[in-house]
C-alpha cells in the first residue's frame, strides 16, 4: 500500500539511520563521499533538499564546523531528530531547518554556494525535477554548484515500468490528490542530467557510482 512521504517516513523513524547505512550499497561511503564535494569555507550557505535526519550533515560539519545549512524536510519527525542532533547549531542559526515540500518553499536567487540532495529526489518525474531544478539553478550564486546523490533506474524501461506501477498503484488505493506518496520512481542517469542541463546547468557529471546510487555534480 502506499503512503502518504511524510507519514511513510516518519513510522520508520526509529533504525532509519542504521537501515540507510547497513541495506544502501556504498552508504558509508557516498555520504561522506557528497559531504566532501561540498565547499567547505567560512560562511559558506548550503542547502540540503530532503535533509531528512542529515547523515550527509554528520559528515559536513565535522568538515566544515563553520558552514551554515538550510534544510528542508516533508518529514516534521525527521527534522525533530536532526534538530536533536544539532542543537547547538540550530539555537546559533548556522542550521536552518525547514518543514515543507522543497517544490513549494521559496529558495531565493543566488543565495547559496551550493545545494545537496542524497536519496531524497527518485520520487518525482522529469516534469517534477525540470520546474524544481530551475528554482534551484536561481538560488546558487554564480558558479555554484549542486551535488545529487541518488539512486537511478539501470534503463529507459526499467524507469517506464517504475512509472507504470505506481500510477497503477494509485489508481487501484483510488489516490486522486496530488499528494507526494512513497514509491521509487527513479530516471536514468541520462534522463536526470537532461532534466539538470534543461534547467540552466552548464554541466552535469558523474563522478562516483555505488551499484545503482550515482553522484552526480551539476555547475551552475
Amino acid at each position: 500500500m502506499l503512503e502518504k512521504m511524510d507519514l511513510f517516513f516518519e513510522n520508520r523513524l526509529e533504525g532509519y539511520e542504521e537501515h540507510m547505512l547497513s541495506e544502501i550499497e556504498g552508504a558509508r561511503e557516498f555520504y561522506p563521499f557528497t559531504a566532501g564535494r561540498l565547499p567547505a569555507g567560512e560562511g559558506c550557505e548550503i542547502l540540503d533538499l530532503g535533509c531528512g535526519t542529515g547523515l550527509e550533515l554528520d559528515a559536513y560539519f565535522s568538515r566544515c564546523p563553520q558552514g551554515r545549512v538550510t534544510g528542508i524536510d516533508l518529514s516534521a519527525a525527521m527534522l525533530g531528530a536532526l534538530a536533536d542532533k544539532f542543537s547547538g547549531k540550530c539555537q546559533d542559526g548556522s542550521l536552518c531547518l525547514i518543514h515543507g515540500s522543497y517544490f513549494d518553499v521559496p529558495l531565493g536567487e543566488e543565495a547559496f554556494d551550493a545545494a545537496v540532495s542524497v536519496e531524497s529526489l527518485h520520487h518525482f518525474t522529469k516534469k517534477q525535477k525540470l520546474l524544481l531544478y530551475r528554482k534551484l539553478w536561481q538560488a546558487l550564486k554564480k558558479n555554484g554548484i549542486f551535488i545529487l546523490t541518488d539512486y537511478f533506474a539501470e534503463s529507459e524501461e526499467l524507469e517506464k515500468e517504475y512509472f507504470r506501477i505506481y500510477e497503477r498503484m494509485k489508481k487501484e488505493q483510488g489516490i486522486t490528490d496530488g499528494g507526494f506518496y512513497h514509491y521509487d520512481t527513479p530516471l536514468t542517469v541520462e534522463h536526470e542530467t537532461e532534466v539538470l542541463k534543461e534547467a540552466g546547468f552548464s554541466r552535469v557529471r558523474i563522478l562516483k557510482s555505488w551499484g545503482a546510487t550515482y553522484t552526480l555534480e551539476a555547475e551552475r
